[in-house]
Order: C-alpha cells, then structure tokens, then sequence
C-alpha cells in the first residue's frame, strides 16, 4: 500500500501467499490521503476504530496511535505488520471493544464496520473522550455507507457530512459537539428463545453489538439446535461460537460435558459467556477469544460443532470455514466427531470427504445441511 507515510508491505493474518485478497482497500488509502493532503495535525491522543487488518495503524505507527478492534485476526494481523515493516510492537496500543477505552480522544478515525450496531455501540462508547476540537473522520466503501451511518455519526458525536466518491469509497466528516444529548445505549440486548429452539426453548440469550442476528435466533442455529447429537462426549467445542446458543443448549442438556466457547470477535465470546452465565448452566466452561482451534491440544477433543462464516468483511470465501475444519480434525481425538451445518449450495461436504475421509448427512431442509465428519 503507498502512502504518504511510506509504502508498508502488508497482509492478512494467517498470511496465506495463495490468499488473492489484500489487507487494505480504497478507503483506508482514501483517508489516509486525506490525511496528509489537509495536513491533519495528528497529535494527542490519536484513536483507529475498526482497522481491518492493521493498514491504518502501521501507516501512521509514528503518531503511536490506538487501534480498537473486535477482532483478535486483526489484532494478529496489526501484530504481524508492524513486525514485518520493522515497527516496534509498542508503537501502536492494542485495545478490544470490550477494553475501557482512552479518557480523552484528540483524533478519532473510524473504518466503518459491516455491524452499523457495533458502530453504534462503539461510537457511545468513545463519545465521553471526545472534546469539541476532536478531529473526527471515518472512511468505508460506498456500498459501506449508508444515509443511516451518517445519522448515526450525527446522532451520537454532531453535525456531518460525505465527500465524493473516489474509487468507489467516500469518507466521513464530523464535527464534535459535546454538549449534544446522546442517545441511550442499547446494548447488549437479551430476548428468550423460541419454542421450536431444541433443548434451549425459552432460554435467555445476551448479545452484544455486533454479533450476529443480534434480536432473534438465526435460522441456521435454529436447524442445528433441532439436530444436535445426544450426550456422551465430555470434551465439545462450540467453535465460532457467536453468542453461545449452541455451546449453551450441550451444557444443559449434558451436565458432566466440559464445553470450550470460542470465537475470534471479543464481543461475541463476552456474549457467549453471558448466555452461559445467564441460564445456570451446569458443568466445566471455558471461554476463548482466537483463531479458532489454534492452542487447543492435539487429540483433545470429542466434539466440535461449528456454523463457520463464509464471508470476511465483504468478500465471500471459504477460507475461514477450511481453518476451522483442519483445525478440528487435528484437535479430535480418534473417534471424535465435528458437526457442520451450513448453507446446501456451500458444498462442505466435499471438503469434510477431501479432509477426514467420510461425511454423514445427518439432517437437511430446502436451506440447510448438518453434517457430521469423524476423525479416524
């Protein structure tokens, strides 16, 4: 990526050669640009919401900015990078959206999410350290940006406004004021679960900003719940556990189960353990933010049950989903299990074949598969 800071080699975390997609895109390069053209005094307190993959922070690593992300592969990757261009690790302050965030914010720079909830939450959050003379820009691609971003922009920190596109990404302008009356924060939001919901029927569910299908259960847990195995494996993993229905529903309905919640977003493993908290479950948990099965020993799992994303930002891939799938092929025990479900047309069933040797259909709609794969 060039810009006016240099020219940082860059890559997304794992790094894969093979991987075609890039760390940074047009609206990292656009607010940076902007940046330097306006000559924006980048002093003080200088904070990065939403940094991707670490473009925006490791270009400006001289101004010893904070980076705020929900993603542990961002953190690894903003690691990485600044390894990789020679930059001391302390040069930029690592912080989580569920860190408390700088008392006074000087210059705010957001990458706007896909989440407009998590900007949301995010935005009320940070509002406290922002002072009337606080620069504050945001930048995300067009189809990125809509009139309620801009709303909630104005809403929560003050008047603002839109450039004009270039490159298809735009940025956003705004202007503190202070003494604007916030409105509440919502989050993180609790409803019960539906009667159709399995083992979990009429149970509490917590999520925080961001995590996905945040006010109702997605119909794709609502499938895998219908059709989860029965007790008997002491050793689970409920990978990329989201707010932790899954993980949840095989805890109460096998108390001597041992269950390990995971997910690479902070708020999503804060929601999962909130779930868990919040309906009594008995038994062993733990409760881990990482790449998905990366630290878990080798042939020291019984089950895994996963409902693996198959997009990354805004592009489609099925690399996240092939991590997740190797990884729970090493961490199963002999005879250990993992169960799938996804879309039909995703085909994961010629990965699992390709990977453990076999592939069971267990259960399937006009929408869904579950799957089951068993490590040999």
């Amino acid at each position: 990526m060039t810009t006016e800071w240099g020219a940082p080699l860059l890559a997304r975390f794992p790094a894969d050669p093979r991987d075609p997609l890039r760390a940074w895109d047009a609206s990292d390069e656009y607010l940076l640009g902007h940046l330097a053209e306006r000559e924006v005094p980048l002093s003080g307190t200088v904070v990065v919401l939403g940094d991707r993959w670490g473009a925006l922070v490791t270009a400006l690593a001289e101004h010893r900015p904070t980076q705020i992300t929900d993603s542990h592969l961002a953190q690894e990757a903003t690691r990485a990078n600044l390894a990789r261009n020679g930059v001391a690790p302390d040069a930029v302050h690592l912080l989580t959206t569920q860190d408390p965030p700088p008392a006074r914010i000087d210059v705010l720079l957001v990458r706007v999410p896909k989440s407009l909830a998590l900007l949301e939450d995010q935005l009320l959050r940070l509002a406290p350290a922002v002072h009337e003379g606080t620069v504050v820009v945001g930048t995300g691609m067009v189809k990125e940006i809509h009139t309620s971003t801009l709303e909630l922009f104005e809403r929560v920190l003050g008047p603002t406004r839109t450039s004009l596109a270039r490159k298809k990404a735009r940025l956003i302008f705004c202007t503190p004021d202070p003494a604007r009356e916030r409105p509440a924060g919502r989050w993180p939001l609790t409803y019960r679960l539906p009667e159709d919901a399995g083992p979990v029927a009429g149970r509490t569910v917590v999520n925080h900003a961001g995590v996905f299908c945040a006010d109702r259960l997605d119909i794709g847990t609502r499938f895998f719940l219908k059709h989860l195995p029965g007790p008997g494996a002491r050793r689970v993993v409920d990978l990329g556990c989201g707010n932790g229905v899954v993980g949840t529903a095989v805890a109460l309905a096998d108390p001597d189960a041992e269950v390990l919640f995971t997910d690479e977003s902070f708020q999503a493993v804060a929601s999962a353990e909130a779930t868990y908290r919040a309906n009594g479950a008995p038994g062993r948990a733990e409760f881990r933010v990482g790449d998905g099965l990366v630290g878990v020993p080798d042939g020291s799992v019984d089950l895994v049950l996963n409902n693996p994303p198959f997009h990354s930002h805004q592009a489609t891939t099925d690399a996240t989903a092939w991590r997740m799938f190797t990884g729970a092929r090493r961490a199963l025990a002999p005879g250990g299990e993992l169960w799938v479900v996804g879309n039909r047309h995703l085909g994961y069933h010629v990965k699992l074949r390709r990977l453990f040797g076999n592939c069971r259909l267990v259960a399937s709609d006009p929408k869904f598969v579950v799957l089951r794969a068993v490590r040999k």
